[in-house]
């Protein structure tokens, strides 16, 4: 028989180890059980590029996995917390890999996703399950394994630490006047077409500039096809009114610089999701995956949103007749996204928020 749910958790493991978005969609979720249980230690089990991005967060000990090490740095955590044994596993990680991790380790009851959102047979290896959430948001995926420890204060809350010398680090490359962060790219993985166009960046860039006295910086990281896109983009601006960071912050150092920023834009990638945890006014590029499902959640009015007509373009189907969650899987979805449409909603958030332009302007 198996264990139930613990009433008041003493320990409780959380394991999900990417993606950097994914992550910081996930720390909501932290603050909403540490708010009902003050009391209960909280351990992380996470990535190795995503504890660079939270190491220090408040109350969380981490134990870092580093995906590269394959079989050998599981059993290494698992030597690692032999001696441990958690009241609650919660399994939020919907891979193969997670899974099998998560037999190495000691949990008096493991919950993990209903079978509508489990992936990779998730399903089998744990013996509690969501109730079913359909067209849910992925933080409030998240929060509901919370929901279901008996939160009810789920408000979203991040304060996500950023030290001293990476504000000092995001100053030396941004200056002191007032701009926007744009990453333009996301992940260069396979199939996953979510980069808008050069020139359509370079004509924001323009309008913000000449309309709004703010210069941009692009972010990014080092990969040539970062480095080459900012390069192109930033041939194609007036002088000054472009800074090219690709590959030049740690990540700590973009959380610094995206706070400080007065609006970022990205499609769906890390540092979209990053800007939304530190309330920087985040404007979202969407065509190949649902803003309804993965928008920076508190922007998510300022997306610009071409998933219906890429599912029609694509598809040849509706958003209602497509499974949630289905990625539009073609080279030109992004180019639907118009640059005026960017452009207006780039206004729009500048015009809703001028109230926190003090806030960035020094």
């Amino acid at each position: 028989m198996k264990s139930p749910l613990p009433a008041n958790p003493r320990h409780i493991a959380v394991l999900r180890l990417s993606a950097l978005g994914d992550a910081c969609n996930l720390v909501p979720t932290i603050r909403a059980l540490q708010r009902r249980f003050p009391e209960a230690r909280i351990t992380w089990i996470i990535g190795k590029g995503e504890h660079s991005l939270l190491a220090g967060l408040s109350g969380v000990e981490f134990v870092v996995y580093d995906k590269a090490s394959g079989l050998a740095g599981m059993r290494e955590l698992w030597r690692s917390l032999a001696d441990t044994r958690f009241d609650v596993l919660l399994h939020m990680q919907q891979a193969l890999r997670a899974s099998v991790l998560s037999l190495g380790l000691k949990a008096d009851a493991r919950l993990g996703y209903d079978k509508a959102r489990a992936k990779d047979f998730q399903h089998w290896f744990t013996g509690h399950r969501l109730a079913p959430h359909p067209n849910a948001h992925v933080l409030d995926s998240f929060m509901d394994f919370a929901r279901a420890l008996g939160v009810e204060d789920d408000r979203p809350e991040w304060h996500l630490p950023v030290p001293a010398q990476a504000y000092d680090e995001a100053r030396l490359l941004s200056g002191e006047a007032p701009y926007l962060v744009i990453n333009a790219c996301s992940n260069a993985r396979l199939r996953n077409f979510r980069n808008w166009s050069v020139a359509g960046y370079a004509s924001v860039i323009e309008h913000a500039w000449v309309q709004h006295g703010l210069k941009s910086v692009l972010t990014g990281g080092a990969t040539p096809l970062e480095q080459e896109t900012a390069g192109q983009i930033a041939a194609l601006c007036q002088p000054g009114s472009v800074v090219n960071a690709v590959g030049a912050t740690s990540l700590k150092g973009l959380l610094a610089l995206i706070d400080k920023a007065r609006v970022a834009i990205a499609p769906d990638t890390g540092p979209v999701h990053m800007a939304n945890a530190l309330s920087t006014p985040t404007l979202g590029l969407y065509a190949t995956t649902n803003p309804d499902r993965a928008a920076p959640y508190l922007w998510r009015e300022f997306v610009v949103n071409a998933y219906p007509r890429a599912v029609r373009a694509y598809l040849n189907k509706s958003v209602k007749d497509v499974p949630w969650g289905q990625r539009v899987r073609h080279a030109e979805a992004m180019t639907l996204i118009e640059t005026d449409e960017v452009i207006a909603q780039l206004d729009a958030l500048l015009d809703a928020t001028a109230h926190q332009g003090a806030r960035h302007e020094h």
